[in-house]
């Protein structure tokens, strides 16, 4: 559906309050949920499920969200595949092809979006082309909810909102001396589609992360030089160990509940095993243990190391008019500079107050999903798992559902609860010491997390 396709009054919204002088159309008990990607998705069927009316806006003309590669706001490139395995990556109540690689294309990936949303008749709900511009708190829990569509905007009122936006596409870009001296190219990864643009090139990869590695991979097959800068040493996971996805073998032990020092030990003697001493290859020793950071899963980076197609560097002091200054006093020339450094949570139609936005821009929610401030406010999908995210944010948008449904149902119960998760501390759902990074705010080790999100879904069922 468009917002020009067919008269919203249809819908049974009706424009009997202003805001201002705004008319505002009522949507009654329906709950709004922002974005159609994996997480908007399992939000609408989920919602549905419970009996919830469900508009969901999508500012794209197709589902998939970050897997519908062609938008502008998509992180996916041509050669990205998945870094979890099928078994942990496929929602619960909705299998993957048994005839599917262990690790899926992208192309695959935006395939099993398309016909989940077939399959469950998601996209009735679904508004697209239609922007979310303004989220503003409203009368008795509600929510005002203003989109545009060309220069077209419209209020409508909600009972509840699901953010499913993402937080992998606003890139974060790190503030380097001379930078804007600099002659050369810079990009930012999100920026990176295809490897016709490294060709021929001498490139500089900035960022140690999946996606920084798997560029530099692909840099050490098509430019003309390739330097890898990361700021501390990692433990790069191969994608099959033993003749099995790396992330099964990851589960095992955990499913063995030994204690994380043993876990430890066990893992990281298995990757010095199987992937060496790095320090050899001029790559930095890790100055953290196994599961302190968020798993790197690559294969080919250190035969690439190995064969000389990729050099490894320190972190960049400054940048000059035609050269990069490294920490380590060395001086190179690229030509093109790829900022592999990720991303940052954003929700721009939203007040920051609102999700309790800290100094540094993180989210503080209950279970990385429950607005404290705002019961009838949720977040699906705001998580760094060390496996599959697909299955989890199914759960998550499960115990969303429940919780809006208590509050109808069972207001007591509810109150219970809601007293709870407004004060509980916030939890890292690991338990090593996760790097306090950016890139880690979000990070779960998902046992310990779904252990915790079972425990709310208990508490929510109905009695």
């Amino acid at each position: 559906m468009s917002l020009d396709s067919a008269d919203w009054e249809s819908t049974g919204a009706t424009a009997t309050i202003w805001r201002g002088d705004r008319p505002v159309y009522d949507r009654g008990g329906a709950v709004c949920v922002i974005g159609a990607g994996a997480s908007g998705l399992v939000a609408i069927k989920n919602l549905r499920e419970h009996g919830f009316a469900v508009d969901c806006y999508e500012r794209e003309t197709g589902v998939g969200g970050a897997w519908n590669w062609r938008h502008d706001r998509s992180p996916v490139y041509a050669s990205t595949h998945l870094v979890s395995s099928k078994p942990f990556t496929q929602f619960p109540d909705f299998p993957m092809p048994d005839d599917w690689p262990d690790y899926p294309h992208h192309s695959q990936v935006h395939g099993y979006l398309d016909r989940y949303a077939e399959h469950f008749g998601l996209r009735e709900h679904v508004w697209f082309g239609s922007e979310v511009v303004r989220v503003e708190p409203a009368e008795a829990e509600h929510w005002d909810v203003t989109t545009r569509v060309g220069q077209r905007e419209r209020t409508s009122r909600y009972a509840a909102v699901v953010l499913a936006n993402g937080h992998n596409w606003s890139p974060k870009l790190p503030a380097y001396d001379g930078l804007a001296d600099y002659r050369g190219e810079v990009i930012h990864a999100s920026a990176y589609k295809d490897a016709a643009q490294l060709r021929g090139r001498k490139v500089l990869v900035i960022g140690a992360g999946n996606t920084g590695c798997d560029i530099a991979v692909e840099a050490a097959q098509q430019a003309a030089e390739c330097w890898h800068s990361t700021r501390r040493g990692y433990w790069y996971a191969p994608k099959f160990v033993g003749g099995r996805p790396a992330d099964q073998l990851g589960d095992r032990l955990l499913a063995l509940r030994l204690p994380l020092r043993m876990r430890q030990w066990l893992l990281q003697r298995i990757l010095r095993r199987q992937v060496g001493d790095l320090t050899r290859f001029g790559m930095p020793a890790p100055d953290h243990k196994v599961f302190e950071t968020h798993p790197i899963v690559n294969s080919q980076l250190v035969y690439y190391v190995g064969h000389g197609g990729i050099r490894p560097v320190p972190d960049v002091a400054r940048f000059e008019r035609t050269a990069v200054v490294l920490t380590n006093g060395q001086t190179i020339e690229p030509d093109l500079v790829v900022m592999a450094t990720g991303y940052l949570p954003r929700f721009e139609f939203l007040a920051p107050e609102v999700l309790n936005v800290d100094a540094e821009g993180r989210p503080r929610l209950h279970l990385h999903t429950f607005a404290r401030r705002h019961p009838t406010l949720a977040v699906a999908g705001l998580i760094q798992s060390d496996s599959g995210v697909f299955a989890i944010t199914h759960w998550q948008a499960v115990a969303i559902a429940r919780w809006l449904r208590l509050r109808e149902s069972d207001p007591s119960r509810a109150a219970a609860f809601w007293r709870q998760a407004a004060v509980a501390p916030d939890q890292r759902f690991t338990a090593a010491r996760i790097k306090d990074s950016s890139r880690h705010w979000f990070e779960i080790n998902h046992v310990d997390y779904l252990r915790a999100l079972q425990h709310t879904l208990d508490q929510l069922s109905p009695a």
